[in-house]
């Protein structure tokens, strides 16, 4: 791999929102497979079968999240070797991820039966869901250092800003799985098994597909005659101890931000079933906005660190200011449709009168949510580009102590008012204790030169 050439780099807008679309697709592709999912097993399957899916895609989502340093870490790392030209350090960060997400994946698979325990002893299933949402697990479990190698790959694929070949990635695991899905568990009649399973091949087969992707990226420009991987590099004690670090701010930092989501949603629950039920398809709105705020976030984690491994000030300026407006844009868009717009998706979810009327009266706050978050998701990018994982993990904390503090102020007087504007508050509080440390992560690159 050649020097990136900073000085011919476009950052237009159009040459930006080219690298975001891949990534909202992509980003959108795993919904689709869960609707594929509901669609087979509720069309095919007993009650007990939809629910078994639904707790077992609940336990791995949560399992694979707390992993997402694996995807986080490496993007940092890749984009600031790859700005720096230094094409051996790329492919040695390349072999540390894979290793580390390899060993990962293979303890995931080694403590099955304690985290089975652990999880179905913590959800609240029937005995019939609970039965069978244990054999999903027990199957899907195997593609645990596929799932967490494809995390490692996919931060190569960001840091390197190759967000198309991110798409086609995401687009054969989720179509394979989906003909997987149909073939075992409709055609075959496998049942949740065969959900399982499918989802197993499909992960070993993307693993690879995206593998051949990065690998011919990075092989086009090696020198002639050289290895792909100096080991002794890999193995670099000090590279190795910066991974580590750097993972575990980030694991810290998203167990956190998991923690504030399940507190969220626990505390609506204890307003009743009707509450519980509109605050989780207001979620599903948000989450649907997350689609594109997101691709922002991955757009500038891979400029920032090119710029900071090139030590370009005018880079990064450029690239952060772009970015963020483009970001600010689009989260006033959303939040004008979930403002103007949210009932009739609501009443498309759902045909509960008193759910729909719940979450209409809660819209201006999922609105404003997602206006307020644009910041959180913006900086969260710029400091996995930097790699300033520490400064993430302290926001998180800090973040967290004012979203706990302004629920307690609200929650007696507003009720579920209270929780979605303490929800509100901890957004911004995520930005703000980030722009704490802005300063000196921007006085980190070098000054400016000429692009």
């Amino acid at each position: 791999m050649a020097t990136v050439n900073l000085s011919n780099q476009s950052l237009s807008y159009g040459n930006l929102l080219s690298r975001a679309w891949p990534i909202i697709l992509a980003n959108a592709a795993g919904p689709i497979l869960g609707l594929v999912d509901t669609a087979v097993i509720g069309n095919l399957g007993a009650t007990q079968d939809l629910g078994a899916i639904a707790l077992g895609a609940l336990v791995f989502s949560f399992v694979y999240w707390s992993f997402g340093f694996l995807r986080m870490g490496t993007t940092g790392f890749i984009a600031q070797a790859f700005g720096a030209g230094d094409e051996a350090e790329v492919r040695a960060i390349l072999g540390r991820a894979l290793l580390l997400a390899t060993a990962l994946g293979l303890v995931l698979i080694l403590l099955k039966w304690p985290l089975s325990l652990a999880a179905f002893t913590l959800l609240d299933a029937s005995d019939s869901v609970e039965v069978t949402a244990k054999s999903y697990f027990a199957l899907r479990i195997w593609g645990a250092p596929a799932t967490l190698a494809m995390f490692a790959l996919m931060g190569v694929l960001v840091g390197l800003g190759r967000s198309r070949q991110l798409l086609i990635v995401q687009l054969f695991l989720n179509g394979l799985n989906i003909l997987l899905d149909i073939v075992f568990a409709g055609v075959l009649g496998w049942g949740v098994e065969g959900i399982a399973l499918g989802t197993v091949i499909a992960e070993y087969c993307a693993v690879l597909v995206a593998a051949y992707c990065v690998f011919n990226v990075l092989r086009m420009n090696m020198e002639p005659d050289s290895l792909f991987w100096d080991w002794s590099k890999i193995l670099d004690k000090s590279s190795l101890s910066k991974t580590f670090t750097a993972n575990a701010d980030i694991m810290i930092r998203t167990m956190l931000l998991v923690f504030a989501f399940a507190w969220f949603a626990n505390q609506g629950a204890k307003f009743g079933d009707v509450a519980l039920a509109a605050n989780h398809l207001l979620l599903q709105l948000v989450a649907f906005s997350a689609f594109f705020l997101d691709a922002y976030a991955f757009v500038v984690e891979a400029l920032v660190g090119q710029a900071i491994g090139a030590k370009n000030r005018q880079l990064f300026d450029l690239a952060v200011r772009r970015t963020t407006l483009l970001a600010l844009i689009s989260a006033v868009l959303l939040a004008g449709f979930i403002y103007f717009f949210g009932a009739m998706a609501i009443a498309a979810l759902t045909d509960l009168v008193e759910v729909r009327e719940a979450a209409r009266r809660l819209l201006p706050l999922a609105a404003l949510y997602v206006l307020a978050g644009f910041a959180a998701f913006q900086l969260d990018g710029v400091f996995i580009g930097a790699s300033f994982t520490r400064q993430m993990r302290n926001a998180g904390v800090i973040s967290l102590a004012v979203y706990l503090l302004a629920w307690w102020l609200l929650i007696d007087a507003y009720a579920v008012v209270g929780l979605w504007w303490a929800f509100i508050i901890y957004v911004i509080a995520r930005a703000a204790a980030l722009a704490l440390f802005y300063p000196a992560l921007a006085a980190s690159v070098k000054p400016a030169k000429s692009i």
